[in-house]
């Protein structure tokens, strides 16, 4: 009988020598031969599904962005709005090793996408993601009636939102904060939005170096 190749499978090995790659070496150092040295296959067979270093880079921000989806939807969040917005958020954010190297992965692509159309598309959606995110989580705290009294409308809000939480992975993934910095840093952020003080928006068990649960 023919041998049985599960195709998902093997995807998921590629994606896992990917993010190997990058991080072990960096961006700069992913492609055909480096990834299917990672993964222990030859050249050719990973040929067989990605045929060039920008596709290999697409489909690793492409399963970043899915992963993180899915952990979303998989948490057990707190009841009260303002720490499950922050539990929400701190998934995206680079506060342990996974999801520092799913940062630099995703982040990656603002330079990248520059010079290569392909890579401008998951750049994009990967930009499209997160606001959109961020925008749920706005309007999850409007209806909650869980927002300080502001001027502001809940489309500035969102993008406001959205650029402190891109700002501060990118200082964290650039070595000006820690992570313990960078979450603080969001939750001083999530008092100001919220009303509530620092210690009430702190999570009760610490969020570094806990590893997220894969779906």
């Amino acid at each position: 009988m023919p041998k049985i190749v599960d195709h998902e499978q093997r995807r998921r090995e590629l994606a896992a020598a990917v993010w190997q790659v990058i991080a072990e070496h960096g961006v700069d150092e992913v492609s055909i031969r480096t990834v299917a040295a990672a993964a222990g296959w030859s050249t050719g067979a990973l040929r067989h599904y990605l045929a060039t270093r920008g596709e290999l880079l697409a489909f690793a921000c492409e399963q970043v962005i899915d992963e993180v989806a899915a952990r979303i939807q998989s948490l057990q969040l707190p009841a009260d709005p303002v720490r499950a917005v922050r539990a929400i958020l701190l998934e995206t954010m680079p506060v342990d090793e996974r999801r520092h190297t799913e940062a630099s992965i995703a982040f990656s692509f603002l330079a990248l996408g520059l010079g290569d159309p392909e890579l401008a598309r998951v750049q994009r959606r990967h930009f499209s993601s997160m606001h959109d995110l961020c925008r749920q989580m706005i309007d999850g705290l409007a209806a909650r009636q869980a927002l300080a009294p502001t001027p502001e409308n809940v489309t500035t809000l969102a993008r406001r939102l959205h650029a402190v939480v891109d700002g501060l992975s990118v200082h964290v993934l650039a070595g000006h904060l820690t992570a313990d910095e960078m979450v603080a840093e969001l939750d001083a952020y999530l008092s100001g939005l919220t009303g509530q003080g620092a210690s009430q928006v702190g999570a009760t068990e610490p969020e570094i170096g806990r590893t997220p649960r894969l779906p």
